[in-house]
């Protein structure tokens, strides 16, 4: 096995073992302590500029399923192919199984060429970053790279499509999903409502569309960085759409509205993140992955918050007291994780309905 070492910009190196593509690559390092979830994580485009690390110990068991398609969208998957730069796990099983499994995670991951190493100390490198917060990385073969901070730039444009797609064509109501890097999942959960679904670039001019409702999806990095989205969903709020964001989505609905964001100290990434709904004492346990979230302080008049994360009391969800906007830090079309918030896609619903 190809020896290869990760190096945090503090000067820390962990040194393991390469089961992906042998090639240089560099990021942020974040981790994620779901126990289950590869395979949807790491077809997260949230995830895209970061070096991901798995908390769980054990990974590869079950190994990869094979491409299918539902709907026109990838049916195991949360988009076309791996967003991640590089993975690292503690112990990485090459044998697997499972009923739809059709190759080994290591031989997905050459395939795309995303380095990937085992034998470090995850346990180690998790405490070392929830200390000191995230940190930029690389993990390093023969060939030096300098270091990358993927927050420096709008990753959306990276990541949404580049051209309009509709699902469901004979659906309805019309809800238009502004692709920040949009999970299959969102746009599963609202075909299978009956919705249509019109799929845009986060940049895309829809002031001549006709739609019933706006979803702003998921992605990754500082919502500061895509101004010309957040200029687009305030024009939707000045007209009074019915809009629901997601993840990003909440944060750049926050912006729209007024108020402000901040880069959280090594953000939210698993399957149990609880989180409190205001005014009840109802706890949801939730899929998240973020780096940033809500000032909620800095909620302008008629706003409020909708929930609070329970591990640090960061927001999780704003909503107007009066007019049809909500939104939601974490994920309730899950995929991976509990599907406990799934019913806000019907709340949703009911509010373009009235």
């Amino acid at each position: 096995m190809t020896e290869a070492i990760l190096v945090l910009e503090d000067g820390t190196e962990y040194r393991g073992y390469s089961f992906g593509a042998e090639s240089s690559a560099a990021g942020e390092v974040v981790f994620n302590t779901g126990m289950v979830g590869y395979v949807e994580s790491l077809t997260d485009p949230s995830y895209t500029g970061q070096i991901l690390t798995l908390t769980y110990p054990l990974i590869g068991n079950y190994g990869v399923p094979g491409k299918t398609t539902e709907h026109g969208l990838p049916g195991s998957f949360e988009s076309e192919r791996i967003h991640i730069t590089a993975l690292i796990v503690s112990d990485y099983s090459r044998d697997y199984s499972h009923w739809n499994a059709e190759r080994s995670l290591a031989d997905w991951l050459k395939s795309e060429n995303i380095p990937a190493l085992t034998g470090i100390d995850t346990r180690a490198l998790t405490k070392r970053l929830r200390e000191k917060g995230a940190m930029l990385g690389k993990v390093v073969f023969r060939e030096d790279v300098e270091f990358y901070d993927p927050n420096q730039e709008n990753l959306i444009t990276r990541v949404s499509i580049k051209e309009p797609k509709v699902y469901n064509e004979k659906g309805g109501p019309g809800i238009l999903v502004i692709d920040c890097g949009a999970k299959s999942n969102i746009m599963r959960s609202l075909i299978r409502k009956g919705c249509r679904v019109l799929r845009v670039p986060c940049d895309f001019d829809f002031s001549d569309l006709n739609f019933d409702g706006v979803l702003i999806s998921n992605g990754p990095g500082d919502p500061k960085m895509c101004p010309d989205t957040v200029a687009s969903v305030k024009k939707c709020l000045d007209q009074e759409v019915p809009t629901f964001g997601i993840c990003l989505g909440n944060q750049i609905l926050a912006l729209a509205a007024g108020a402000d964001t901040y880069k959280l100290k090594y953000g939210h990434r698993s399957q149990n993140q609880p989180c409190l709904q205001e005014g009840t004492k109802r706890c949801y346990i939730t899929s998240q992955n973020h780096g940033y979230a809500v000032d909620t302080a800095s909620l302008p008049e008629g706003w409020e918050p909708w929930f609070t994360n329970v591990n640090d009391d960061t927001n999780e969800g704003i909503r107007h007291v009066e007019k049809p906007f909500m939104s939601v830090q974490f994920h309730p079309e899950h995929t991976p994780g509990p599907m406990d918030t799934a019913f806000l896609f019907d709340l949703f619903l009911e509010k373009i309905k009235k």
